[in-house]
């Protein structure tokens, strides 16, 4: 997840406080500040943090009182989720969501990410801001890159040998995939100490080293080596996982902006590549607000609780432009990103 920051503009409407007055996206802006939905939730993430601190103690002190025991595996599911609550806690610190003071995001940021979940807050914030500003733009959105998964045909195109292999089977491989997620985001996270300023590097890299040694000492205290083995792969896949679930349903098979083509503003380049996932409260909790992507993506300040108040405002204003709003439901919303990556492996299947 550097500090908080907007993300990184390429015109006036990419930071959403600097909005033309005659563009699209300002009347709505105008709305959402008039209705005070861009004001702090500081009560309401005060008791989130404070909740999951407590339920993370819990599970730590479960897994102390069970001991040496298969039953303690049992803990590695709530755990998980655990993990994947602190992750969107260290997402919002990202975002400035939780407060405007970038000293108190950052350290809210490190412990999150760094301390509880090994995870690099200044990695993770430079890439999800350069996501923001382009979302789904192939040379731009470091989530659509080529990489293990591609999202175009260009890219699918220049694949060789097992990465070929992977192409083609891509959207059957996707969720198992996901179950490495949690360990890759742990390697990312250390390699990226090597960008990092030598101060930033000291901190980050302490808190990293910090959160391993912890997690294993827990680990190798309570539980036989074997089980403490077993326990931390499924732990973390099943981690990788929720993140996995999270995240899919955002852009996956949306538009990709022609690097070559249209121009869009703000409003349209964050509508028309996101998609919002219907459901209650437990929806909501579950994929910790970002099933409002659109909302997210057109206010990323925006405290997470205030997101879907503002969706019938945003998609309101969409309509009256006649401007698609994307809206599923969760099972949809996998069915349409898997849909996607099956097509753009088509041709490699087809040889």
């Amino acid at each position: 997840m550097p500090q908080p920051a907007a993300p990184v503009a390429d015109d006036p409407e990419d930071t959403f406080g600097r909005s033309s007055a005659g563009s699209e996206f300002a009347p709505l802006l105008r709305t959402v500040k008039g209705q005070g939905l861009l004001g702090p939730r500081y009560a309401w993430y005060a008791r989130a943090i404070t909740g999951n601190a407590l339920a993370l103690a819990g599970a730590v002190t479960g897994l102390v009182l069970t001991g040496d025991s298969w039953w303690a595996l049992l803990l590695a599911p709530p755990l998980a989720v655990l993990f994947a609550r602190t992750a969107f806690l260290g997402h919002d610190a990202g975002h400035a969501q939780i407060t405007g003071n970038k000293a108190v995001s950052r350290l809210v940021g490190l412990i999150h990410g760094n301390l509880l979940l090994g995870l690099s807050y200044s990695w993770w914030n430079a890439k999800h801001n350069r996501h923001h500003a382009n979302p789904n733009h192939v040379d731009k959105d470091p989530d659509v890159a080529a990489d293990v998964l591609v999202f175009t045909g260009g890219q699918a195109g220049d694949r060789t040998g097992l990465r070929r292999w992977l192409t083609r089977n891509q959207a059957w491989l996707f969720f198992p995939l996901t179950l490495l997620e949690g360990v890759a985001l742990k390697v990312h996270s250390f390699t990226d100490l090597r960008r990092q300023s030598p101060r930033e590097r000291c901190l980050e890299g302490a808190l990293l080293v910090a959160h391993t040694g912890a997690y294993a000492a827990l680990l190798l205290a309570t539980l036989s080596p074997g089980k403490a083995l077993a326990f931390a792969v499924l732990h973390q896949a099943l981690f990788g996982l929720h993140l996995g679930l999270a995240f899919a349903p955002n852009h996956k098979g949306m538009e990709m902006p022609d690097p070559r083509g249209e121009r869009w503003g703000h409003l349209r380049r964050q509508v028309l590549t996101s998609r919002n996932v219907r459901g209650g409260a437990l929806t909501d909790w579950f994929l910790g607000g970002l099933n409002y992507q659109i909302e997210h993506h057109l206010f990323p300040s925006m405290p997470r609780p205030h997101l879907r108040l503002a969706q019938p405002l945003v998609r309101a204003h969409c309509r009256g432009l006649g401007i698609p709003y994307a809206e599923t439901g969760l099972v949809d919303s996998y069915r349409q990103a898997l849909r996607h990556l099956h097509e753009v492996g088509e041709p490699l299947r087809a040889e």
